[in-house]
């Protein structure tokens, strides 16, 4: 009788690791031995807990299936690297409550780790520092509830609560899951509405999957990923911009760099050899003025009129901080600022004027 090796058994372990039925012969053909040592071998992974199970017919196998504990798994390098990793990232994490667990988690993985993959995984952790940023965090029982229902494609029934605080039941059929910073959003059909929506995570409540399958449905766009992008866009509020740069466009392209790209439908044209236009879609006044202000060239607004407003006020701000106690903005004719020295004076002491009264 052949004797189960260890090392034969490791093999055979880390075959059934992959997600997917193996048929017996297959399994002796890759081991080099005949198929009934590897019901011999399954039986003796089975007596040292590894939950397989083996289905007959002329597409029946062995899978390795779940278990009322979790067995030892076997990983190659770049998977005990890649574990290790996402382990020391998890404290920055949107999920709340699983920093302990992934401590533990990585003490028990260094403590097995070669001496080569130990020295790669704290060299990395040595020279990287985690930004941890504050915001919504969700449980990791309501992830595990949304990956089950997803994997089973399996009607879920929640609660969900808008920004506003108002409170409706959902009744959805399941799509993906997908994290985006610090946030999490589950992309689902939802039956009521009879169309697709994202859900953020952290508004979730009183999750209860339903048992009643359902047939996967195709998604409006190329992932998931895609559409929860396209709905975030959709439901920011948003500002057309449309302003004239005085300077070259490839001096502003070049100032712009990646984020031409980034910006919701950034567009930039040339004008002449010295001026180009910028158009796009912005979701803050704010960040449109900063960008503005940051190219280091004279520019004019044509949209949005808001953004006019919203410039005066800032130039009024800045000139004050600098010293000038008018905040007098200088008007855009044509594409100069112009002012003259006499409205500079006139406006100075106007603004000392009412500066005295007003001690008085």
């Amino acid at each position: 009788m052949t004797v189960a090796t260890p090392a034969r058994l490791l093999g055979l372990l880390s075959l059934l690791q992959t997600p997917r039925e193996w048929p017996g012969s297959e399994l002796s053909a890759r081991l080099a031995v005949s198929p009934r040592t590897i019901r011999r071998d399954i039986e003796r992974l089975r007596e040292l807990g590894y939950p397989v199970q083996a289905t007959r017919g002329a597409e029946g196998g062995y899978r390795l299936v779940a278990g009322t504990a979790m067995p030892p798994l076997l990983l190659d390098d770049e998977e005990a690297v890649a574990i290790a990793v996402g382990l020391r990232s998890a404290a920055g994490n949107a999920v709340a409550g699983i920093e302990e667990a992934s401590v533990r988690a990585l003490a028990k993985l260094e403590q097995v780790l070669p001496a080569r993959l130990r020295g790669r995984v704290r060299a990395l952790a040595g020279a990287t520092v985690p930004l941890v940023m504050s915001g919504p965090t969700v449980e990791p029982e309501a992830l595990a509830v949304l990956a089950g229902v997803i994997a089973n494609r399996e009607k879920l029934r929640f609660v969900y609560r808008t920004a506003g605080g108002a409170q409706s039941a959902r009744l959805v059929e399941p799509n993906r899951l997908v994290p985006a910073g610090r946030r999490w959003y589950f992309v689902a059909y939802d039956d009521d509405r009879a169309d697709w929506r994202s859900f953020r995570v952290d508004r979730m409540g009183d999750l209860r999957p339903t048992g009643a399958r359902v047939a996967a449905r195709t998604l409006p766009d190329r992932d998931a990923a895609a559409y929860v992008e396209r709905t975030r866009l959709a439901a920011a509020p948003t500002h057309r911009a449309d302003a004239t740069l005085y300077a070259p466009a490839e001096q502003i392209a070049a100032r712009l760099g990646d984020a031409l790209d980034l910006e919701a439908g950034a567009r930039l044209e040339a004008i002449d050899a010295e001026s180009c236009r910028l158009t796009g879609y912005v979701d803050t006044l704010e960040w449109l003025a900063f960008r503005l202000s940051m190219l280091g060239c004279e520019f004019e607004v044509h949209q949005p009129p808001e953004l006019r407003e919203h410039l005066r006020a800032l130039g009024g701000r800045v000139t004050r901080a600098a010293g000038d106690p008018t905040g007098l903005v200088p008007t855009l004719v044509g594409h100069r600022s112009e002012v003259t020295a006499q409205e500079v004076d006139s406006a100075r002491r106007e603004a000392t004027d009412s500066a005295g009264v007003s001690k008085r």
